[in-house]
Protein backbone atom coordinates (compact mmCIF):
# COMPACT_ATOMS: atom_id res chain seq x y z
CA UNK A 1 0.00 0.00 0.00
CA UNK A 2 2.76 2.53 1.13
CA UNK A 3 4.61 1.80 -2.26
CA UNK A 4 1.80 3.12 -4.85
CA UNK A 5 2.14 6.37 -2.41
CA UNK A 6 5.35 6.60 -2.53
CA UNK A 7 5.21 6.38 -6.67
CA UNK A 8 2.30 9.31 -6.38
CA UNK A 9 4.43 11.65 -4.35
CA UNK A 10 7.27 10.88 -6.51
CA UNK A 11 6.04 11.18 -9.50
CA UNK A 12 4.36 14.24 -8.93
CA UNK A 13 7.37 15.44 -8.07
CA UNK A 14 9.23 14.56 -11.02
CA UNK A 15 6.62 15.48 -13.63
CA UNK A 16 5.96 19.37 -11.65
CA UNK A 17 10.18 19.73 -11.41
CA UNK A 18 10.49 18.91 -15.13
CA UNK A 19 7.46 20.67 -16.56
CA UNK A 20 8.31 23.81 -14.44
CA UNK A 21 11.74 23.85 -15.83
CA UNK A 22 10.89 23.28 -19.40
CA UNK A 23 7.76 26.04 -19.53
CA UNK A 24 8.32 28.77 -22.17
CA UNK A 25 6.64 31.26 -19.74
CA UNK A 26 7.66 34.01 -17.98
CA UNK A 27 6.00 34.59 -14.80
CA UNK A 28 6.82 32.38 -11.77
CA UNK A 29 2.21 31.86 -11.13
CA UNK A 30 2.32 30.96 -14.36
CA UNK A 31 4.57 28.43 -14.95
CA UNK A 32 4.02 27.13 -11.65
CA UNK A 33 -0.35 26.66 -12.40
CA UNK A 34 1.35 25.05 -15.86
CA UNK A 35 3.38 22.86 -14.24
CA UNK A 36 1.02 21.63 -11.46
CA UNK A 37 -2.02 20.53 -14.05
CA UNK A 38 0.25 18.64 -16.30
CA UNK A 39 1.90 16.67 -12.82
CA UNK A 40 -1.59 15.82 -11.45
CA UNK A 41 -2.62 14.61 -15.20
CA UNK A 42 0.20 12.63 -15.49
CA UNK A 43 1.53 11.40 -12.04
CA UNK A 44 -2.43 9.87 -12.10
CA UNK A 45 -2.08 8.35 -15.08
CA UNK A 46 1.08 6.97 -14.61
CA UNK A 47 -0.13 5.48 -10.72
CA UNK A 48 -3.42 4.48 -12.74
CA UNK A 49 -1.88 2.50 -14.91
CA UNK A 50 0.72 1.08 -13.12
CA UNK A 51 -1.01 0.22 -9.83
CA UNK A 52 -4.15 -1.12 -11.33
CA UNK A 53 -5.72 -2.79 -8.19
CA UNK A 54 -5.40 0.72 -6.14
CA UNK A 55 -8.36 2.31 -6.24
CA UNK A 56 -8.51 5.05 -8.73
CA UNK A 57 -9.67 7.79 -5.85
CA UNK A 58 -7.14 6.51 -3.43
CA UNK A 59 -4.39 7.43 -6.14
CA UNK A 60 -6.34 10.86 -6.57
CA UNK A 61 -6.24 11.88 -2.68
CA UNK A 62 -2.85 10.93 -2.78
CA UNK A 63 -1.73 13.07 -5.68
CA UNK A 64 -3.81 16.04 -3.73
CA UNK A 65 -1.32 15.63 -0.84
CA UNK A 66 1.70 15.75 -3.06
CA UNK A 67 0.23 18.57 -4.54
CA UNK A 68 -0.17 20.50 -1.13
CA UNK A 69 3.25 19.56 -0.12
CA UNK A 70 5.06 20.92 -2.83
CA UNK A 71 2.91 24.35 -2.72
CA UNK A 72 3.49 24.51 0.56
CA UNK A 73 7.03 24.00 1.27
CA UNK A 74 9.07 24.36 4.42
CA UNK A 75 7.32 24.56 7.81
CA UNK A 76 7.22 27.86 9.25
CA UNK A 77 5.21 30.62 10.21
CA UNK A 78 3.54 31.04 6.99
CA UNK A 79 2.72 27.49 6.17
CA UNK A 80 -1.11 27.38 7.10
CA UNK A 81 -1.53 30.04 4.85
CA UNK A 82 0.33 27.89 1.94
CA UNK A 83 -1.67 24.88 3.28
CA UNK A 84 -4.76 26.94 2.78
CA UNK A 85 -3.81 28.89 -1.00
CA UNK A 86 -2.88 25.09 -2.14
CA UNK A 87 -6.46 23.49 -1.47
CA UNK A 88 -7.86 26.27 -3.05
CA UNK A 89 -5.20 25.48 -6.25
CA UNK A 90 -5.79 21.67 -6.19
CA UNK A 91 -9.68 22.50 -6.65
CA UNK A 92 -9.01 24.72 -9.41
CA UNK A 93 -6.20 23.21 -10.93
CA UNK A 94 -7.37 19.38 -10.67
CA UNK A 95 -10.69 19.94 -11.83
CA UNK A 96 -9.12 21.36 -15.18
CA UNK A 97 -6.41 18.17 -15.29
CA UNK A 98 -9.26 15.62 -14.87
CA UNK A 99 -10.97 17.07 -17.66
CA UNK A 100 -7.52 17.08 -19.91
CA UNK A 101 -7.02 13.65 -18.69
CA UNK A 102 -10.51 12.31 -20.07
CA UNK A 103 -9.94 14.06 -23.11
CA UNK A 104 -6.45 12.64 -23.54
CA UNK A 105 -7.13 8.94 -22.81
CA UNK A 106 -10.44 9.31 -24.64
CA UNK A 107 -8.69 10.49 -27.73
CA UNK A 108 -6.11 7.83 -27.72
CA UNK A 109 -8.78 5.17 -27.78
CA UNK A 110 -10.58 6.94 -29.80
CA UNK A 111 -7.85 7.52 -32.74
CA UNK A 112 -9.07 6.66 -36.01
CA UNK A 113 -12.44 6.21 -35.49
CA UNK A 114 -13.66 9.78 -36.73
CA UNK A 115 -15.09 10.98 -33.40
CA UNK A 116 -12.94 13.63 -30.83
CA UNK A 117 -13.18 14.47 -27.31
CA UNK A 118 -13.07 18.71 -27.18
CA UNK A 119 -12.23 20.81 -24.10
CA UNK A 120 -14.93 23.26 -24.41
CA UNK A 121 -12.07 26.16 -25.02
CA UNK A 122 -11.56 24.10 -28.05
CA UNK A 123 -15.42 23.89 -28.55
CA UNK A 124 -15.25 28.18 -28.21
CA UNK A 125 -12.10 28.48 -30.60
CA UNK A 126 -14.02 26.24 -33.77
CA UNK A 127 -16.80 28.13 -33.39
CA UNK A 128 -15.29 31.17 -33.80
CA UNK A 129 -13.57 30.04 -36.74
CA UNK A 130 -16.39 28.60 -38.19
CA UNK A 131 -15.70 24.88 -37.65
CA UNK A 132 -18.69 23.88 -36.15
CA UNK A 133 -21.00 22.12 -38.97
CA UNK A 134 -23.94 21.29 -36.48
CA UNK A 135 -27.29 23.73 -38.05
CA UNK A 136 -27.52 27.58 -36.86
CA UNK A 137 -29.95 26.26 -33.93
CA UNK A 138 -27.39 23.49 -32.51
CA UNK A 139 -24.84 26.20 -32.84
CA UNK A 140 -26.57 28.78 -30.92
CA UNK A 141 -27.48 25.98 -28.33
CA UNK A 142 -24.07 25.43 -28.20
CA UNK A 143 -23.04 28.98 -27.44
CA UNK A 144 -25.31 29.19 -24.85
CA UNK A 145 -23.57 26.14 -23.05
CA UNK A 146 -19.68 27.21 -23.55
CA UNK A 147 -21.81 30.56 -21.52
CA UNK A 148 -22.28 29.11 -18.74
CA UNK A 149 -19.66 26.24 -18.65
CA UNK A 150 -21.89 23.51 -17.75
CA UNK A 151 -20.02 21.05 -19.69
CA UNK A 152 -16.65 20.40 -19.55
CA UNK A 153 -16.74 18.21 -22.76
CA UNK A 154 -17.85 17.63 -26.08
CA UNK A 155 -18.08 14.63 -28.82
CA UNK A 156 -17.49 15.61 -31.69
CA UNK A 157 -17.32 13.63 -35.74
CA UNK A 158 -14.65 15.15 -37.56
CA UNK A 159 -14.43 15.31 -41.50
CA UNK A 160 -11.46 17.58 -42.66
CA UNK A 161 -10.77 19.42 -39.72
CA UNK A 162 -14.64 20.25 -38.75
CA UNK A 163 -16.94 18.66 -36.59
CA UNK A 164 -20.64 17.68 -35.88
CA UNK A 165 -20.90 18.24 -31.96
CA UNK A 166 -23.20 15.07 -31.06
CA UNK A 167 -22.40 15.05 -27.50
CA UNK A 168 -21.78 16.82 -24.07
CA UNK A 169 -19.82 15.49 -21.32
CA UNK A 170 -19.94 16.45 -17.66
CA UNK A 171 -16.57 15.56 -15.55
CA UNK A 172 -16.56 15.37 -11.79
CA UNK A 173 -13.79 14.14 -8.99
CA UNK A 174 -16.57 13.54 -7.31
CA UNK A 175 -20.18 12.72 -8.02
CA UNK A 176 -20.86 15.68 -4.74
CA UNK A 177 -19.36 18.01 -6.76
CA UNK A 178 -22.72 19.97 -8.23
CA UNK A 179 -24.33 16.71 -9.08
CA UNK A 180 -27.54 18.50 -8.16
CA UNK A 181 -27.17 21.51 -10.27
CA UNK A 182 -25.62 19.55 -13.57
CA UNK A 183 -28.87 17.14 -13.32
CA UNK A 184 -31.21 19.78 -15.09
CA UNK A 185 -28.46 20.62 -17.91
CA UNK A 186 -28.17 17.55 -18.74
CA UNK A 187 -31.40 16.47 -19.06
CA UNK A 188 -32.03 19.63 -21.51
CA UNK A 189 -28.86 18.33 -23.56
CA UNK A 190 -31.03 15.13 -23.84
CA UNK A 191 -33.88 17.26 -25.08
CA UNK A 192 -32.28 19.17 -27.73
CA UNK A 193 -31.28 14.84 -29.02
CA UNK A 194 -27.43 15.40 -27.58
CA UNK A 195 -25.91 12.34 -26.38
CA UNK A 196 -25.16 13.24 -22.07
CA UNK A 197 -22.57 11.61 -20.57
CA UNK A 198 -20.91 12.06 -17.01
CA UNK A 199 -17.21 10.70 -16.00
CA UNK A 200 -16.61 10.77 -12.32
CA UNK A 201 -13.76 9.89 -10.54
CA UNK A 202 -14.74 9.33 -6.76
CA UNK A 203 -18.94 7.74 -6.78
CA UNK A 204 -18.26 6.61 -2.81
CA UNK A 205 -21.87 8.73 -2.95
CA UNK A 206 -23.48 6.74 -6.03
CA UNK A 207 -23.72 3.55 -3.16
CA UNK A 208 -26.54 5.72 -1.62
CA UNK A 209 -29.66 4.99 -3.74
CA UNK A 210 -30.67 8.93 -4.08
CA UNK A 211 -27.75 9.64 -6.30
CA UNK A 212 -28.63 6.20 -8.14
CA UNK A 213 -32.05 7.50 -9.02
CA UNK A 214 -30.74 10.84 -9.53
CA UNK A 215 -29.12 9.11 -12.42
CA UNK A 216 -31.09 5.96 -13.82
CA UNK A 217 -34.53 7.95 -12.79
CA UNK A 218 -37.78 5.74 -12.58
CA UNK A 219 -38.40 6.77 -8.77
CA UNK A 220 -40.43 9.35 -7.03
CA UNK A 221 -38.49 11.76 -7.07
CA UNK A 222 -36.46 11.74 -10.34
CA UNK A 223 -38.68 10.13 -12.50
CA UNK A 224 -36.32 9.79 -15.55
CA UNK A 225 -32.57 9.63 -16.06
CA UNK A 226 -30.14 12.49 -15.61
CA UNK A 227 -27.84 11.24 -17.99
CA UNK A 228 -27.60 8.41 -20.79
CA UNK A 229 -24.32 6.94 -18.94
CA UNK A 230 -22.90 7.85 -15.68
CA UNK A 231 -19.04 5.88 -16.12
CA UNK A 232 -17.17 5.72 -12.59
CA UNK A 233 -13.16 5.02 -12.64
CA UNK A 234 -13.14 2.15 -9.76
CA UNK A 235 -12.39 -1.13 -9.26
CA UNK A 236 -15.68 -2.12 -7.61
CA UNK A 237 -18.58 -3.74 -9.31
CA UNK A 238 -20.87 -0.42 -9.17
CA UNK A 239 -23.03 -0.72 -12.56
CA UNK A 240 -26.54 -0.61 -12.54
CA UNK A 241 -28.45 0.11 -15.15
CA UNK A 242 -27.04 3.80 -16.22
CA UNK A 243 -24.18 3.58 -14.15
CA UNK A 244 -20.78 2.32 -15.30
CA UNK A 245 -17.64 0.84 -13.74
CA UNK A 246 -14.62 1.69 -15.58
CA UNK A 247 -10.66 1.64 -15.48
CA UNK A 248 -8.18 3.43 -17.01
CA UNK A 249 -8.48 2.31 -20.33
CA UNK A 250 -12.28 3.56 -20.35
CA UNK A 251 -13.14 0.80 -22.78
CA UNK A 252 -16.52 0.74 -22.26
CA UNK A 253 -17.28 4.85 -21.91
CA UNK A 254 -14.95 4.75 -25.48
CA UNK A 255 -17.34 2.34 -27.58
CA UNK A 256 -20.41 4.38 -26.31
CA UNK A 257 -18.94 7.21 -27.53
CA UNK A 258 -19.06 5.24 -30.90
CA UNK A 259 -22.43 4.39 -30.18
CA UNK A 260 -23.49 7.74 -30.04
CA UNK A 261 -22.48 9.06 -32.76
CA UNK A 262 -23.51 5.93 -34.78
CA UNK A 263 -26.52 6.81 -33.43
CA UNK A 264 -27.47 10.59 -33.75
CA UNK A 265 -26.00 10.32 -37.41
CA UNK A 266 -28.56 7.98 -38.40
CA UNK A 267 -31.53 8.25 -35.92
CA UNK A 268 -31.08 11.93 -34.20
CA UNK A 269 -35.14 12.36 -33.73
CA UNK A 270 -35.00 9.25 -31.78
CA UNK A 271 -32.53 10.31 -29.41
CA UNK A 272 -34.34 11.14 -26.41
CA UNK A 273 -33.50 10.71 -22.82
CA UNK A 274 -34.68 7.19 -23.11
CA UNK A 275 -31.93 6.14 -25.79
CA UNK A 276 -29.18 3.97 -23.80
CA UNK A 277 -25.86 2.81 -25.52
Amino acid sequence: MDDFKSFCIEEYNRIFTEEYANSELKKHNDKRKFAQKKAIKLSSINAMKTYPEIEPSDIWKTIYLSHVNSYSGIFDQEVIKKVISADNSWKKSSGHAFEEMIRDIGNLQLHGSGIKILLQKELSFQLHHNNILNEVRDISWLKEQIGTSIFDLYLGIETDSKYLIYGCLQTKTSIRDRVTRDREPSINAMKAFFVSFALVLDGDFLRLPKFQNMVNGDSAEFEINGWHNMYVLTNEDITKNRIKAIDISMDAFVEDCKKGAEFWSSQRQWLDYKWKP
